[in-house]
């Protein structure tokens, strides 16, 4: 019988399963060149609340590369005027500590935050020492950060209701030369994948660009003649899920001054992956919550 990968598709790349032959150990090993940095991350999470209603939530990240400046956003749903800012120059954005209450006609809405500590890698995104707190409706919406369990146990009662949360989209844009790394997440029970793009041959003497995408640290996808293909699509399996990976990198060929290329990795829903699974086994995937990564990526600084 053939396995479920070679099922849904004669190209897919099984990711999570280590003896897989479909792709190479070593082929996209991080070389000399150091990676684009991060500008901006955007984190779209969907909170259900324990009366089963629902909302999103958009965070964003940003890092002004000439300018030192930091700063975070975050919305709520589709109403622009329900937004929480914080944009100020590097060395008072750390300083940052406090909380808002913000002016929603269909939720109340507060937030807690404590930069204060934060702790920061190339990109715009703090790695550890801070937490920002989101409250829906008197739940707690959203947490992010090392310090949030601590400003939990402090700012509220131990009977507060938690929200259910999910992380359903990240957007990274990225700037540099053409290697790009990141992490992702696919599902709540995976592993976090190490996951690098690299486009070779530009200045390696090469005479057509290579797109290599890689997954801790083996290839999944491998597109030779780049500028002839600077679009398509590949099916990789990854801890048990189908995720459908899509590049387009027409500008770097076609607008290398103003365009970037996109890379977009995304779960398959339930129904899009079903082929002869029984009835409970569908009811509990689509149960499942869908996620995209979606890579934005500028050649030029």
């Amino acid at each position: 019988m053939r396995d479920i990968v070679s099922c849904f598709s004669e190209n897919a790349v099984n990711v999570s399963h280590s003896s897989c032959s479909s792709y190479s150990t070593n082929a996209c090993i991080s070389p000399s060149l150091v990676p684009s940095v991060q500008n901006a991350v955007t984190g779209v999470y969907k909170v259900i609340l324990s009366t089963q209603k629902q909302c999103l939530i958009k965070v964003t990240w940003c890092k002004n590369q000439t300018a030192g400046g930091q700063g975070l956003s975050i919305n709520f749903g589709d109403d622009p005027s329900t937004c929480f800012k914080l944009n100020t120059n590097l060395r008072f954005f750390r300083k940052k500590k406090g909380n808002k209450v913000i002016e929603s006609d269909n939720q109340k809405i507060q937030v807690f935050w404590d930069l204060s500590t934060a702790k920061y890698d190339t990109g715009p995104e703090p790695v550890d020492g801070f937490y920002v707190l989101v409250m829906v409706d008197s739940e707690i919406g959203l947490v992010l950060g090392d310090m949030a369990e601590e400003a939990v146990t402090k700012k509220l009662k131990n009977t507060t209701p938690i929200a259910k949360a999910s992380l359903i989209s990240r957007q990274e844009h990225c700037s540099g030369n053409t290697l790009y790394s990141t992490k992702a997440q696919f599902c709540d029970t995976g592993i976090v994948h190490d996951i690098m793009i690299r486009c070779s041959g530009e200045h390696e003497g090469l005479k057509h660009p290579v797109l290599s995408v890689c997954m801790d640290k083996k290839t999944v996808i491998k597109v030779k003649r780049l500028q002839w293909n600077f679009r398509g699509n590949q099916t990789i399996f990854v801890d048990g899920l189908l995720v459908d990976l899509m590049w387009d990198a027409y500008d770097w060929f076609f607008k290398p001054v103003t365009g970037s290329a996109v890379f977009l990795f995304r779960t398959r829903s339930g129904l899009d992956s079903r082929l002869w699974l029984e009835e409970k086994m569908v009811k509990k995937d689509q149960d499942r919550v869908d996620f995209s990564l979606l890579i934005c990526a500028c050649k030029n600084t």
